[in-house]
This record gives structure tokens, sequence and C-alpha cells, in this order.
């Protein structure tokens, strides 16, 4: 009977051309190199910023937040959406105590540092993943 698994990796890759065609030549921890149609890998890995493999930086959490959508809720609050390259979404709302004091741009923007606080832990535990493993010592 087959089963279905979920695996992490972490890769060190470089572009290359295969039979004409573009993908990434891959270096495992091991050593082991394949080839990965571009397509392929780019949908699998993503790309740390400045190749680093021990930390997640502020970029690197801009960059995995593919689209953020904003509208006001109501005459004193403002609703953000994010939505990251794994089509995981997040919500967050910020609110005001006096409707004639509302911002939207600045609610807007703690709402969106708030969701940020919360997706860089996130990639922190994949990374983890990635780097140990299941069964770290």
């Amino acid at each position: 009977m087959t089963k279905t698994y979920l695996g992490v990796k972490m890769v060190t890759a470089w572009e290359q051309e295969k039979d004409g065609k573009p993908g990434y030549a891959v270096k495992y921890s091991d050593g082991y190199i394949s080839w990965s149609p571009k397509d392929v890998f780019e949908a699998a890995y993503f790309c740390l910023e400045d190749g680093h493999n021990n930390k997640i930086v502020q970029n690197d959490v801009d960059a995995f937040i593919g689209k953020i959508t904003d509208s006001q809720l109501d005459e004193k609050t403002t609703i953000v959406t994010a939505e990251t390259l794994t089509g995981f979404r997040q919500y967050e709302v910020s609110s005001c105590v006096d409707p004639a004091n509302y911002d939207h741009a600045l609610g807007v923007s703690i709402a969106t540092e708030r969701i940020k606080d919360r997706i860089w832990p996130m990639l922190g535990f994949v990374l983890q993943w990635a780097v140990k493993g299941l069964k770290a010592a």
C-alpha cells in the first residue's frame, strides 16, 4: 500500500539547463546531486536571502508573504489579509477608540506587522525542520 509523505529539506542549488530545458542542479546535505525542472523546483523550495541557512531574516518574511490586501471594516477598524506563497492566509485587525482618529494607513501598518510577527516563527519552525530533520538530537 502506498502512503503520502510530507517532507522538508534544505538544499543548495544553481540554475542549469538540461536538454535545453531550464532547471536547477540540486545538491543535498549528503553531497548527492540531482537535476530538477525549474517549475518543479520553484514549487518545492523557497529561496532564503543571501543563501544563509541558519536564520530567518525580515526579507525572508516579506518575500514569503505573497499578497496583502486591506479594507476598512467600519468607521474605526482596518482589516488586513496576508496570503503566503503556500496559500496560507493570516488575518489581523487594527482599531482605534474614536472614529475621528481613524488612520487607514496606520491601521494597515499595525495589522501587517502583527501578521509578520506571527509568520516569522512559523518560518523558523520550517527552517529548523529542514536543518535538523525530525529526529534531531
